[in-house]
């Protein structure tokens, strides 16, 4: 069982979508994101299977939540920076976003 210690081992950010492309090379489809976490942390890029719920014109200035301290991952010829949080519902993966605008680079806490 994880331990409330164990969470706040995660870095978990807000950041708004900047850039997103289809994902071409990728298994199942997804986009390529491009978040702007704020000035502490920069544009990070993502991949995201989130293409059923999602048209890629439509994410741009969307804020997202991002696990920003987890080690890179290779995906096909394109390195994800950073682990972009959904659900996994009947309807496809839906993002996790604040219900307000805030800051870019909050931590969730």
């Amino acid at each position: 069982m994880a331990t409330f210690e164990d969470f706040k081992k995660l870095d978990i950010r807000v950041g708004e979508i900047v850039k997103a492309e289809f994902f071409e090379k990728a298994r199942k489809p997804a986009y390529k994101l491009w978040v702007d976490f704020g000035n502490e942390i920069g544009i990070k890029k993502s991949s995201a299977q989130i293409t059923e719920c999602y048209e890629k014109d439509d994410l741009i200035g969307k804020q997202v939540l991002g696990v920003v301290n987890f080690p890179p991952k290779q995906i096909a010829d394109f390195v994800s920076e950073v682990l972009i949080l959904g659900t996994y519902s009947k309807q496809g993966v839906v993002l996790i976003q604040p219900d307000q605008i805030v800051e870019k680079g909050d931590k969730l806490g």
